[in-house]
Formats: C-alpha cells, sequence, structure tokens
C-alpha cells in the first residue's frame, strides 16, 4: 500500500466528535501484504501479491492476536506480513476463510505491542443515514468520516450475495479489510468494494461495500475451531455472470469446473435455474442455493445465439480448487 496517500482532510474524521478514543480504535487496524504462489486458483484474478488492511479483534475463546479481514486478500496465502501504525511487523497465518460471507481470519505469529483490539458491535442497528468511519491502516490521515448510503442486498459476478450489506459514502481509496467502526467506538464491519453508482445529470457516486459484522458473530466460534463454518458447503459452478441489457450472461468458465465439464460457455445467456427465472445476479445465486448443499444437481436453461439449451451442473465446493493455507 502507498503510503504517502492521504484521505482529504475535510473528509476524515474528528477526535473531539467521539466519545472514544478514535486515535486507539485506528491503531487496531494493521495493514496486511499477502504473498500468494503463482500456481494458485485465483493468482491471475486476485494476483500474486495483495494488500489491505486487518482489524485487531478480541476472540471469543481468549486467542490474541486474532485479525479480522476480507478474505480475498489472503486467500491461498503463502505468506502474510502484518504492520501496525507503529511501524512493527511480524508474520501472520490465514486461520480461515468465510466464501459465504467474504471475510477471513489472520493469527499473529509475534507480539504487536501498542495496540488494543476493537470490540465487535451490532450492525443490525445500523440504518441509512447512520455516522460511521471506514479506516484503513495508517490512522486518522487514512479514514474516511462515511455515512451509511443503504443497507440492501449485494450480489457479486463470483457466486456470492450478501442479504443486508452496508454500503456506504463518501467512498474509501483503500478499502479492501478497512474497519467499519460506529460511533459508539465499536467494529460494525469490514470493507470489500467500491461500486459506481449514476446519479441524475450524468454524476458519479462512489460507494464502499462493506460484509457487516452481523454476519460473522455466529460463525466464529466454528471458524476459529476448525478454520470454516458449521453451516454445509454452498454450491458452487465455477462460472462468472454478468448483468447485461439482455439479461444475465455467462462472463467466463473455470476450467474443470463443474460449469465447464457441463459445457456452460461464455457468453451464454441464463434463462433460468430449475424452474426459477433469471433476472438479475441475485435471483440467480438465490436459485442457485435453493438446489440444496454442494453436490446437488442444478439445472440450467440456457440461450446460446439461437438455441436454447438445458444443462445439469454437479456442483462442487470452491475450497477444493484452493491451496490450503501452509502451516508455520
Amino acid at each position: 500500500m502507498d503510503d504517502d496517500w492521504e484521505v482529504p482532510h475535510a473528509l476524515q474524521p474528528d477526535p473531539a466528535d467521539y466519545g472514544f478514543d478514535l486515535r486507539a480504535r485506528l491503531d487496531a487496524v494493521v495493514a496486511v501484504k499477502a504473498l500468494i504462489p503463482a500456481d494458485a486458483f485465483t493468482a491471475q484474478t486476485l494476483g500474486v501479491e495483495r494488500e489491505g488492511s486487518a482489524v485487531l479483534i478480541e476472540a471469543p475463546n481468549g486467542r490474541g492476536g486474532l485479525f479480522l479481514t476480507i478474505g480475498y486478500l489472503i486467500t491461498e496465502a503463502e505468506t502474510i506480513w502484518l504492520t501496525a501504525n507503529n511501524g512493527r511487523v511480524v508474520q501472520g497465518h490465514a486461520l480461515a476463510i468465510d466464501a459465504e460471507t467474504g471475510f477471513g481470519l489472520v493469527q499473529a505469529l509475534g507480539k504487536l505491542d501498542g495496540i488494543s483490539p476493537i470490540e465487535l458491535g451490532d450492525s443490525r442497528s445500523l440504518k441509512s443515514g447512520d455516522a460511521m468511519i471506514l479506516g484503513a491502516a495508517g490512522g486518522q490521515p487514512h479514514a474516511v468520516a462515511a455515512r451509511v448510503a443503504a443497507r440492501q442486498p449485494f450480489a457479486g459476478y463470483w457466486e456470492y450475495i450478501l442479504e443486508e450489506a452496508i454500503f456506504s459514502a463518501p467512498a474509501h481509496p483503500h478499502w479492501g479489510g478497512a474497519a467499519c467502526i460506529g460511533v459508539d467506538g465499536r467494529l460494525l464491519g469490514i470493507g470489500s468494494l467500491i461500486l459506481q453508482q449514476g446519479e441524475p445529470g450524468g454524476k458519479r457516486l462512489d460507494l464502499n461495500m462493506v460484509v457487516p459484522i452481523q454476519e460473522l458473530t455466529p460463525i466464529l466460534p466454528a471458524l476459529l475451531r476448525q478454520g470454516n463454518s458449521d453451516r454445509p458447503p454452498l454450491p458452487w459452478l465455477g462460472m462468472l455472470a454478468v448483468e447485461e441489457e439482455e439479461g444475465v450472461c455467462v462472463g467466463s468458465v473455470t476450467r474443470g469446473a463443474p460449469a465447464d465439464l457441463a459445457g456452460v460457455r461464455a457468453k451464454d445467456r441464463i434463462l433460468s435455474v430449475g424452474s426459477e427465472g433469471v433476472t438479475d445476479l441475485a435471483t440467480l445465486w438465490r436459485a442457485v442455493r435453493a438446489q440444496g448443499n454442494a453436490g446437488v444437481p442444478v439445472p440450467l436453461r440456457l440461450e446460446r445465439g439461437t438455441r436454447v439449451m438445458n444443462l445439469t451442473l454437479m456442483s462442487s465446493e470452491r475450497r477444493l480448487f484452493l491451496k490450503a493455507p501452509r502451516l508455520h
């Protein structure tokens, strides 16, 4: 991450506006650098060097040095470095990644003295218009005083859906793994994406999508215990889908994945999943999940040129295609 940048001063949070120690909260946000093998499944799409932020949290089992981040930063990571705002650097281990929520956990393998964990809050009460802070590693100059622009579903092209995502503005330029901190000083979510939304007059509003902490609390004990949640794995097809004027189309297909083996091809238009018509990404992924857990057959009706065809995909688990974290 480039340390020379700063959020414009007018957009930074003012310590005087909060009833907690803002500096201490932002010091709990550290920089993450992950190195991924060139032959990893996600290397081409996400890169072999990934940088972002992670937040020190209190683990329910008393484990120290536990950091929460966004999972794509550490997926298939071979080496992870954590850098605190005071310059202290330690190595980390990818402890858990949950594809359903998008969260990732990193265990520090050394002590980062002088920082305290952020208490987890209750993001369910966060509503449109509420004030919040989105802070990346680097303290106040790397934090944005933002507001909640919306609470609504978000569907991603990579077989991902959140029913109550947090959207915030103004957008943070280094959103990956940034801490969403409420006005009570508690952690309410983790930054995931930046999105563009058109406004009247042709203007563009940039928003961050934040994964709410309410998605973490039910699964955190299992993630710490076994590296994944207790929930049955979701069906994974191995295809990217995009919304276009004519409908939802296949953007690309992963070689050797269920979609590829069944004959799905890029540019195919997805008409339905089972009896459920597909009008957008959200209806597509909901319909796929409604078929059952990973391993269930998923019937797709596709349009390819002038042909309409029915294909059945034998779904799999995404994690089976990923390199497991290397033990330290």
